[in-house]
């Protein structure tokens, strides 16, 4: 018989609906039963393509003894950390400061009323590996709350006083500039691994925004430093097992230094924000590596992780049929049986497929060991052969493998993920001038203000038709963000209209009365404290992006309240921000916009119109960043909430561009040449 999970719409909760455990969700009911009964709570947090969740899953939540043993002597709540960020962060930061350190699942001990008073990861169900076995646990802390409940709930108390404080963060209100940017890319260049790409060892996540921040330096500065570290890490990530060599796409991190062997689940944070920061480099660099790996990235999410009526899921999973990456590696027999002996035996040098593997069972997980040029030598075939056959058998394999027993998708959309894509897509159709991705991109866009808005307020997840759970300071920020960027790639002011409006509410609700945002509105359901994101960490901070934001609409709107709310953000991180800049990548981005001046540029003329859209591919041509782009057209035009395009309308003549600065503008240009000289003028 199935548990209250079956009522959820998270994959997730799903997943664990036939679990023997008598599991709620999070909400009143759980605590009040809690309450009335005099149980503490266990509260399981984790998500749908969690690995290690699935084998606490399989261990314990499936065990009828485990399940005994959680009926008897406690309220069990189960919580989708994707659905409900606000209540990972809070106990995510409980078990990091018990016990040092943090992950999913995530199991902790409350009171009634929702205080941690014990917790930690993984549990297996007997003792073993220094970790105390689940069962014994589940009896240890039930002996406890009975015969030592004061001191529990004491602990208890204390434990979320302590979480509280650090949730405040450090006091700041230092001034921050060019110094800071800096020293960040100084404490950068030390971390960075010269050999092999990223900073630091293993375990390697993916570093989407400080190579970002690279980017920005190079441009702004040409150190050539930053480049070499930035096109590093760009092609040994591309190179390697981390990157799906047949279908595209990042996996979610390397376990080892060198990017070979990942953990497999693909996120679509990971994707949106790799697949923007190649467009960038690409841009920047003019390599083109950078843009297929953007392309094939982008195509790959448009493949499998879009439903057909636009929008993007959320994940996939790691496991296949209960194995972990057994969809992805290849043996030599099995590229053999695919492709034939000529074909399979390039593809096997290529990508370092061997008898003895590097993977479990001898199998490999591919990755880039052989060049074209090194091929074409071995093979003696010319290099465009060896490149046909590769991009040739790309496809077979990607054919094959669909006939495998494929990870699972979690289909439910997140409106902070989702605008991440958004913005992404709405740059590469700008940059490489695929219209497919602009589309993508407003799709998306479309479908969550379209389901995702209530009144004035906006909404975290939507599955299945219904949208739920109210939106998170990261829902706002991003979502502004994505659609100031879909405003600069379509001029279609309702988008320009939506995030200022976004803006407003997030001013309004998510103000924390210190200079920043909290996650949270003062009223969200049922949580200990009110949590703040401080760090960028897998997805950037919403304090990080709403600083960007800021600065944009300041120079969009010239009013001056957004760029002041800006930099009382940039005071209030600054503590973090000069003595732990690691921690604040996409910040520091936003930093650097603000110390350096930007542009606006306004186009004037019909859009579609071949005058008009060469004077805009020249502008999407051009790699510098911060500058904020408007359309002057009384049809369709900012007037009323942007002063730049009061009086510059078309006249009838040719499409004209207006670079500007302080809303001081130079003489129109109708000359793409021109132009691209003008916004290095």
């Amino acid at each position: 018989m199935s548990n209250r999970l079956a009522h959820e719409r998270s994959p997730y909760l799903l997943q664990h609906k036939d679990n023997p455990v008598d599991w709620y969700p999070w909400g009143p009911e759980a605590f009040a039963r809690a309450r009335d009964s005099e149980k503490p709570v266990f509260l399981s947090i984790g998500y749908s393509t969690c690995h290690w969740c699935h084998v606490m899953e399989r261990e314990s939540f499936e065990n009828p003894r485990v399940a005994a043993a959680l009926n008897e002597a406690f309220v069990s709540i189960k919580v989708d950390r994707e659905e409900r960020p606000d209540v990972d962060d809070i106990y995510m930061s409980a078990v990091q400061t018990m016990t040092g350190s943090g992950g999913w699942p995530l199991s902790l001990f409350l009171t009634p009323d929702g205080k941690p008073f014990y917790g930690g990861t993984y549990f297996p169900p007997d003792d073993r590996w220094g970790r105390p076995g689940f069962l014994s646990l589940l009896d240890s802390v039930s002996n406890a709350w009975k015969n030592r409940r004061p001191e529990l709930e004491t602990s208890a108390s204390e434990l979320l006083a302590h979480v509280s404080a650090a949730s405040e963060g450090v006091p700041g209100g230092a001034v921050v500039g060019m110094g800071t940017l800096d020293a960040a890319f100084s404490e950068m260049a030390r971390q960075f691994d010269a050999e092999n790409g990223g900073f630091g060892g293993a375990p390697k996540f993916p570093p989407a925004m400080r190579l970002e921040l690279l980017v920005r330096r190079f441009l702004r500065t040409g150190d050539v430093r930053a480049r070499e570290m930035a096109e590093t890490t760009l092609k040994k990530m591309a190179d390697g097992g981390m990157y799906d060599q047949v279908g595209g796409g990042f996996h979610r991190y390397s376990v080892d230094a060198h990017w070979l062997v990942p953990h497999f689940e693909k996120m679509l944070y990971d994707n949106a924000m790799l697949a923007r920061v190649y467009v960038l480099a690409f841009r920047t660099f003019g390599n083109p590596e950078h843009a297929r790996i953007a392309r094939e990235t982008l195509d790959y999410l448009l493949r499998e992780m879009t439903p057909s009526d636009g929008g993007f899921f959320a994940a996939q999973d790691a496991d296949s049929g209960g194995e972990e990456g057994t969809f992805y590696v290849w043996t030599p027999a099995q590229l053999e049986q695919a492709l034939g002996e000529p074909d399979a035996k390039i593809v096997a040098a290529r990508f370092g497929v061997t008898a003895a593997g590097n993977f479990e069972g001898g199998a490999t997980v591919l990755s880039v060991v052989r060049s074209l040029s090194e091929l074409a030598r071995d093979f003696g075939k010319p290099q465009e052969e060896i490149g046909a056959v590769l991009k040739r058998s790309r496809t077979i394999l990607r054919e094959v493998r669909s006939r495998r027993v494929a990870p699972g998708t979690d289909d439910k959309l997140l409106t902070d993920w989702s605008a991440l894509a958004i913005s992404a897509f709405a740059l590469a159709g700008q940059v490489m001038a695929e219209p497919r991705y602009e589309s993508a991109a407003r799709l998306a866009a479309d479908r969550i203000l379209e389901r995702c808005r209530r009144g004035g307020d906006l909404l975290h997840r939507e599955r299945g038709g219904e949208a739920g759970i109210p939106g998170f300071a990261s829902d706002y920020a991003n979502l502004i963000e994505a659609l100031l960027d879909l405003y600069e790639a379509t001029f279609e002011p309702r988008y320009f209209k939506e995030a200022l409006a976004l803006q407003q509410t997030l001013d309004a609700r998510f103000d924390d009365g210190r200079g920043g945002y909290a996650l949270t509105t003062e009223d969200h359901d049922g949580l200990v404290l009110r949590p703040r994101e401080i760090v960028d960490g897998a997805t950037p901070s919403s304090n990080s992006v709403a600083a960007s934001n800021l600065l944009r609409l300041h120079s969009f709107t010239g009013n001056l309240r957004f760029r002041e709310k800006a930099e009382g953000i940039f005071s209030l991180f600054s503590t973090y921000l000069s003595r732990a800049s690691s921690a604040l990548p996409r910040m520091l981005c936003a930093v650097d916009r603000a110390v350096h001046p930007s542009r606006e540029i306004v186009l004037s003329g019909e859009k579609g119109r071949g005058d008009f859209e060469a004077l805009r591919a020249a502008l999407a041509a051009d790699p510098a960043l911060d500058r904020v782009v408007a359309h002057a057209d009384p049809a369709a035009s900012l007037a009323g909430l942007s002063p730049l395009v009061d009086g510059r309308s078309p006249d009838g003549g040719p499409a004209r561009a207006f670079v500007c600065r302080d809303f001081a503008c130079q003489l129109p240009i109708a000359d793409p040449a021109t132009l691209a000289a003008a916004l290095h003028g």
